[in-house]
């Protein structure tokens, strides 16, 4: 196992074989899977998502990668964070986190914890996100833990047979210093 940090009771780290079966699971939710690009996740898409990050170096520009929230003491996987690293010093993050662990506060937590990572470890200097403008929850957790709305797009994207809009959220690393304790 690949811990890449661990905040009170829950640890980031990279995926392992046995995250997929429940990672599968709780991306084939309709209402996990409503804003996001997929709809059935399968096993299979999960594998050949494990497969695609054989190889690449964590924090490789140009590259996505997915890291597993788990339960520490249990090592059961809760949800994930998705990185890409778009330069040397600005990355994009997602988050997903299974049906049963949303509105405990682990979100919160765990988005804390990897915005502190991303600046105070890998000396990032900006992170950007996006959101569906009707995933109140997602657009929400990103002003909780201090991300600004720098964008509106108007039916910019064609998604799931509609034109949707999005918001672009942003935070420097002057905006959020020591953030993790």
């Amino acid at each position: 196992m690949s811990k890449i940090f661990t905040v009170d009771d829950l640890t980031i780290r990279e995926f392992e074989l046995g995250d997929l079966e429940t990672f599968a699971r709780y991306r084939a939710v309709k209402e996990v899977a409503q804003y996001q690009s997929w709809n059935d996740y399968s096993i299979e898409q999960a594998n050949s998502l494990y497969e695609s990050m054989q190889g690449h170096q964590f924090g490789e520009v140009g590259q996505w990668f997915q890291l597993a929230i788990v339960a520490t003491h249990s090592n059961n996987l809760l949800g994930d964070f998705a990185i890409h690293f778009i330069d040397a010093e600005q990355v994009e993050v997602g988050f997903t986190l299974a049906p049963e662990h949303q509105g405990k506060g682990i979100a919160t937590k765990a988005l804390n914890a990897f915005i502190g990572y991303l600046f105070n470890d890998m000396k990032k200097h900006r992170i950007i996100a996006t959101t569906d403008c009707d995933n109140q929850p997602s657009y929400q957790l990103l002003e909780r833990v201090g991300f600004r709305r720098e964008a509106h797009f108007i039916n910019n994207i064609f998604f799931k047979g509609a034109w949707g809009s999005e918001y672009q959220y942003g935070l420097l690393k002057s905006e959020k210093i020591s953030i993790r304790q």
